[in-house]
């Protein structure tokens, strides 16, 4: 068997589709193809509108654009669904890498996955079952995944979640690498406070991504009267698409009288605001009540921004406890205030800053591609 696979099919959500997974695909592709050749498959069409009524795609954020992509794969569609397996058949893969986040793709995935001919097939596993359950998720997902020769996980937690519907699956851990391609302009803390209209003398707080009740920002919200009375100057930040949570959410903000030092940037952040308000924030903070991992530490980290974490699913194995970071006790509101206080009170940031510049390599993709490979030499 070869050292290492020469031809690779990358499978998943590219730009100008929206979110994490869309961005990590295309950076995974990205840095495949320095040392392999590499063949892009995304989707015509992710979701039915009927399903996902949001728009999917935005073509003005095109910093994680790559070329060439074939965009041929409708998950509505069993025809285009036997198009692309054998469109994958006839060019004689040495492996397929499938990005599995949710048992809406399993019928489509499995339909490829079966009429591979040779082609060793890795799932990587963002979350092995999704984050809010359903009836039928754990069939859909084994049923899935059985097809898989090898797993690439990036958590503990996914890795036993993976144990429990495949017997001795070969996976590897794997960190979720760093989004420094985030950082485009270098725009500047003080600049960025002044594009967003924030003082520049603040302690800002920043809560960011899609809101849903398993990220805790609840517990957050909670924290701040209490951060408030020992650290006057600290304002939040939350900026993400608050879906249906929005009017929940906004009460509890006025409800703990933090109105006037709660800035919201509701809806999806193209690229280049992502980087205004990882630039202007001092600490982010991830209260989740559950998770497997979050690629918003590692953007937190291309920014060079210490976070607060709680201590669920693959957050504390990415953390250094008081060296890049807090790891907290979840759903608990003084927690999230003792290590917010902390931090500003003993004024460690530069020091937290070297040391999440020193981890730099830990977070690599250079890193995934050895392990992709690693995972190649040693499939039977």
């Amino acid at each position: 068997m070869m050292n290492r696979p020469e031809h690779i099919v990358i499978i998943g959500p590219v730009y100008p589709y929206k979110g994490g997974i869309a961005q990590y695909t295309g950076m995974m592709y990205r840095n495949l193809s320095k040392q392999h050749d590499v063949r892009m498959i995304s989707f015509s069409r992710q979701y039915p509108k009927i399903l996902f009524r949001k728009e999917q795609k935005d073509p003005s954020s095109d910093a994680f654009k790559v070329e060439p992509v074939e965009y041929m794969l409708d998950t509505a569609d069993p025809g285009s669904w036997a198009k692309c397996a054998e469109s994958i058949r006839s060019r004689h893969p040495d492996l397929v890498i499938f990005q599995w986040w949710h048992p809406y793709f399993a019928p489509c995935y499995q339909s490829i996955a079966k009429h591979l001919g040779t082609a060793k097939i890795l799932f990587v596993c963002h979350n092995v079952f999704p984050h809010e359950r359903f009836p039928m998720d754990r069939v859909l997902t084994r049923n899935t995944l059985q097809h898989g020769d090898m797993f690439i996980v990036h958590s503990a937690q996914d890795g036993e979640d993976l144990r429990t519907i495949r017997k001795d699956p070969l996976y590897r851990e794997a960190v979720h690498p760093t989004y420094a391609t985030f950082r485009q302009s270098g725009i500047t803390r003080s600049a960025a406070r002044e594009k967003l209209h924030l003082p520049a003398d603040a302690e800002l707080l920043l809560f960011f991504g899609l809101v849903r009740p398993y990220k805790g920002l609840g517990y957050l919200i909670d924290a701040m009267p209490r951060i408030r009375e020992a650290r006057p100057k600290v304002r939040l930040l939350i900026a993400g698409d608050f879906g249906k949570y929005g009017d929940q959410y906004r009460k509890q903000i006025a409800d703990r009288g933090i109105e006037a030092v709660t800035d919201v940037h509701g809806g999806y952040l193209q690229d280049s605001e992502v980087e205004d308000v990882f630039s202007a924030a001092d600490l982010v903070v991830l209260p989740y009540t559950s998770a497997t991992q979050s690629g918003v530490v590692q953007t937190s980290f291309g920014f060079e921004k210490p976070v607060v974490v709680t201590k669920v699913g693959g957050l504390p194995e990415v953390v250094e406890d008081g060296r890049t970071g807090y790891v907290v006790q979840p759903e608990n509101a003084d927690a999230i205030a003792d290590a917010v206080i902390r931090f500003f009170s003993e004024g460690r940031a530069d020091e937290f800053m070297t040391a999440i510049r020193q981890g730099a390599g830990r977070f690599s993709w250079d890193r995934m591609t050895e392990t992709i490979e690693e995972l190649w030499g040693a499939v039977k």
